[in-house]
C-alpha cells in the first residue's frame, strides 16, 4: 500500500452500531438478540445484533416477521440522540489522524490517509490503531477496509466483520473483484442484480467479460460504473465537503389508514420533524416530496419544485397537506408516510412568493412506483 502515490482509503464501519450501543449501555442485553425498533405490529426494525442476525433478523424487516424467526428476540426503543453523540465521538477520533473525512452515515466513513498525518508505516497499521482509538473511546468495535480506492475499500470492510480488517492491495485487486458476486457490489441493488443474473452475469469474472457495448444497452448510464468496477477501478476521491442532497422523515402507522385526517396527521408530523432539521442547519430547498405506501406495498411520491425557499414552516406544511391530498380519493389503505425537502439552495435563499393553500390540493408530481 505504500507505493508511489497510490492513494490509502480506509472504510471505517461500526459493528450494529445502533444494537452495539444499546447492549454496550444495558449489561443485561449483552450476548441476546437484540433489535433496536418498535415491537409494535406494524414496527420495523432500525438495526439488528450480531446474536439476532444468525436467526436471520435484520434492518427493514418487519417486526412481526423479527419474531416470528427469533422469539426470543428483544426489543429496544431507538435512541437517535445519543447515536448522534456516539457518531461525534468517533468522527473526532477520525480527525486524528486525517482531514480528508467522508461520512456516509452516523456508523460509516472514508478516510483518506495517504498524507500518514500520524507517521504510522502502513495503512493497515493506520486502521488497526483507529479501531483501537474507538474502541477505547467508546466501548464499540468496528471493522475496516483498507485498499487504494473507495469502491474497494468499502467492499473490503465487510470481509472480516465484524471486529476485524481486511486489506485489498494493488496487486490483488482485479483478482479478488472477479471472485465476488456482484450483488455485494455498491451500485449493484437487488433489482439491477437480479437483472444481471437473468443476463449471466453472476459475479465479477462474468461482469468484467462483458463489453462496455453490452453494457451500455442493457444498463444504460450505468454502464461506464460497471465497467471501471469489475475490473477493481475507482478514481472518486474522499470528499469531506460532500453536499448533503435532502433531507427527510418517515412513519409506518400501526395500521393501515384511509381517513384524510389520520393521514394528514402523520405527513404534518413528518413535515414538523424535517423542519427542526433544517431550521436547526439553516439549510432550506425549493422541492417539497410526499411519500406514499400503500397496504400492498406500492409507493408512489408526489414532488413539487417552488419558486424559493421553503423556509417556514407553515409554507412546508401547506406544501406537504397539498401534496398528499393530491391521490384523493384513497382506494387502498396507507402503511407509510414521509416527507422530504431537497434541492437546497446556496447562501441567504429568497423566500418562495407561492405559498400553498393548505385547503387546496396540489398539482401533484411525477409518481414512481
Amino acid at each position: 500500500m505504500d507505493r508511489g502515490p497510490i492513494r490509502k482509503i480506509i472504510h471505517v464501519d461500526m459493528d450494529a452500531f445502533f444494537a452495539s450501543v444499546e447492549q454496550r449501555d444495558d449489561p443485561r442485553l449483552r450476548g441476546r438478540p437484540v433489535a433496536v425498533g418498535q415491537a409494535a405490529a406494524r414496527g420495523v426494525v432500525a438495526a439488528a445484533s450480531y446474536e439476532a442476525r444468525t436467526f436471520g433478523v435484520k434492518s427493514a424487516l418487519t417486526s412481526v416477521t423479527a419474531m416470528r424467526r427469533c422469539p426470543d428476540l428483544v426489543f429496544v426503543p431507538p435512541r437517535f440522540d445519543v447515536y448522534r453523540s456516539v457518531s461525534q465521538q468517533i468522527h473526532a477520533i477520525f480527525a486524528e489522524f486525517t482531514d480528508l473525512i467522508q461520512p456516509l452515515s452516523l456508523d460509516e466513513a472514508y478516510l483518506d490517509v495517504t498524507a500518514n498525518r500520524r507517521g504510522l508505516p502502513t495503512a493497515w497499521l493506520t486502521a488497526k490503531a483507529i479501531r483501537a482509538r474507538i474502541l477505547e473511546e467508546t466501548g464499540l468495535t468496528a471493522s475496516a477496509g483498507i485498499s487504494y480506492n473507495k469502491f474497494l475499500a468499502k467492499l473490503a470492510s465487510d470481509h472480516r466483520k465484524p471486529n476485524g480488517q481486511f486489506a485489498v492491495t494493488p496487486d490483488m485487486g482485479e483478482a479478488w473483484v472477479e471472485t465476488l458476486s456482484v450483488s455485494r457490489f455498491h451500485g449493484v441493488g437487488p433489482v439491477t442484480a437480479a437483472k444481471m443474473e437473468r443476463l449471466g452475469i453472476t459475479t465479477g469474472a462474468h461482469l468484467r467479460s462483458k463489453s462496455i457495448d453490452f453494457l451500455t444497452e442493457h444498463f444504460g448510464s450505468s454502464a461506464g460504473w460497471y465497467h471501471a468496477i469489475a475490473r477493481g477501478e475507482d478514481d472518486r476521491p474522499v470528499n469531506p465537503n460532500r453536499v448533503r442532497k435532502s433531507s427527510g422523515s418517515e412513519t409506518t402507522f400501526d395500521r393501515d389508514l384511509t381517513d384524510p385526517k389520520e393521514i394528514e396527521a402523520g405527513v404534518l408530523r413528518m413535515a414538523d420533524d424535517v423542519w427542526t432539521w433544517c431550521q436547526r442547519r439553516h439549510t432550506f430547498g425549493r422541492t417539497v416530496t410526499v411519500k406514499v405506501k400503500f397496504q400492498d406495498f406500492r409507493q408512489i411520491t408526489r414532488s413539487r419544485s417552488l419558486p424559493g425557499a421553503v423556509d417556514t414552516l407553515t409554507l412546508l406544511r401547506s406544501a406537504s397537506l397539498a401534496l398528499v391530498r393530491s391521490i384523493y380519493p384513497v382506494e387502498k389503505g396507507i402503511r407509510l408516510v414521509g416527507v422530504t425537502v431537497s434541492n437546497f439552495l446556496a447562501g441567504n435563499p429568497e423566500p418562495s412568493q407561492l405559498p400553498l393553500p393548505a385547503s387546496q390540493p396540489g398539482p401533484g408530481g411525477s409518481a414512481e412506483l
